[in-house]
């Protein structure tokens, strides 16, 4: 199953909004059959591992790291192919809750009499599929905010200045974090300060993800950078001001009218939700204090990515998040550490279980 959850990896950035899989096949005791889902549309993993098989399949044991779909969609179940192929045990690591599967993989293969073991290294399959597994059991996307501070919290100088805070290796770091996401987001407040392009700059990416700018008055100009290239660019917006919304569409944008409020404030759940319905998995979200705060707020945040550089910037910094004053401690938000890894000279923590 190790291997396997190696060879599922290699569709990290590949897969939207599939799920990322792999598949060993093992016969006596030996390899005789490896594959994993590459991208939408092509064979998953059951199957390319059935046709990469180097011999007779009958009576081997699959490991999966996902329940073998048994659907009719753009390619055919992996269950049948499972059964035809003469498999005689299923190792799967997590159950799918795609309604179309949630457990019927598994009943059909037991139905053929395959026998099926679940649950080796779900909690390391699970990892690797959280947006697909959030999105398919609660209709919301996994999101990872990123942010980079000095060790006193601090996120830019009080002119804004904050190239560079964080070292080249943790810049590297956070381009494969955006390759693996189905959606970059940011607010326009971002768009307007600092005109970021919003691409994965990776040699060989063959993929960029989807551009989302939360901009509750349509303040994101038509002529900004994030507008080069061919990925789409989604603009969430509460204005319903016309002649601006013209403008973006000129430009390439898809304009989408979601609840806000006066001073603009944008009904983040609902924003979430809509991105789900359109298939994506894993938001990644890179933003100012002035919306990191509201995103923290609203409980739509799974992950704080948070990059420490060794340095102090004082107190009239820049802060890391808008959040509201606290009258006590005990009010204050807490996160549980569920990673911590040194990036070249700067930290890296992974936090999550925002309260």
């Amino acid at each position: 199953m190790r291997r396997a959850l190696e060879l599922a990896r290699r569709g990290l950035n590949t897969t939207q909004p599939n799920p990322r899989v792999g598949c060993v096949i093992v016969q006596a005791g030996t390899v005789v059959a490896e594959g994993w889902h590459e991208r939408a549309g092509g064979p998953h993993a059951e199957v390319a591992a059935l046709r990469a098989a180097t011999a007779d399949v009958r009576g081997a044991t699959a490991y999966v790291t996902l329940e073998p779909c048994c659907h009719h969609g753009r390619t055919p179940p992996c269950s049948e192919a499972l059964i035809a192929a003469g498999i005689a045990r299923v190792v799967l690591a997590t159950s799918d809750p795609d309604p179309r599967v949630s457990g019927g993989g598994a009943a059909q293969l037991r139905a053929a009499g395959i026998r099926v073991d679940a649950g080796v290294l779900a909690t390391q399959a699970a990892e690797l599929n959280e947006g697909y597994l959030k999105r398919m059991s609660r209709g919301l996307p996994f999101v990872r905010l990123k942010l980079a501070m000095s060790l006193d919290g601090r996120t830019a100088l009080a002119n804004g200045v904050s190239h560079w805070l964080t070292s080249e290796q943790a810049r590297e770091d956070v381009q494969r974090w955006r390759a693996a996401s189905a959606a970059m987001m940011t607010g326009a407040g971002t768009v307007v300060a600092d005109d970021p392009r919003m691409s994965v700059r990776l040699p060989g990416a063959s993929r960029q993800p989807l551009r989302v700018v939360l901009d509750g008055h349509l303040r994101t100009p038509p002529h900004a950078r994030l507008f080069q290239g061919a990925q789409g660019v989604w603009i969430y917006a509460g204005s319903r001001d016309a002649q601006r919304r013209a403008a973006l569409e000129q430009a390439g944008a898809r304009v989408i009218e979601v609840p806000g409020d006066e001073r603009g404030r944008l009904d983040l759940a609902a924003v979430m939700r809509h991105l789900a319905t359109e298939g994506v998995n894993e938001v990644f979200a890179e933003t100012g204090a002035r919306m990191a705060g509201p995103l923290l707020q609203a409980g739509v945040v799974d992950e704080l990515l948070l990059y420490v550089a060794p340095m102090l910037l004082g107190p009239q910094a820049r802060p890391l998040a808008d959040l509201p004053a606290l009258a006590s401690l005990d009010a204050a938000p807490r996160f549980a550490l569920h990673e911590v890894a040194r990036i070249g000279p700067d930290l890296r923590l992974r936090l999550r279980g925002f309260k």
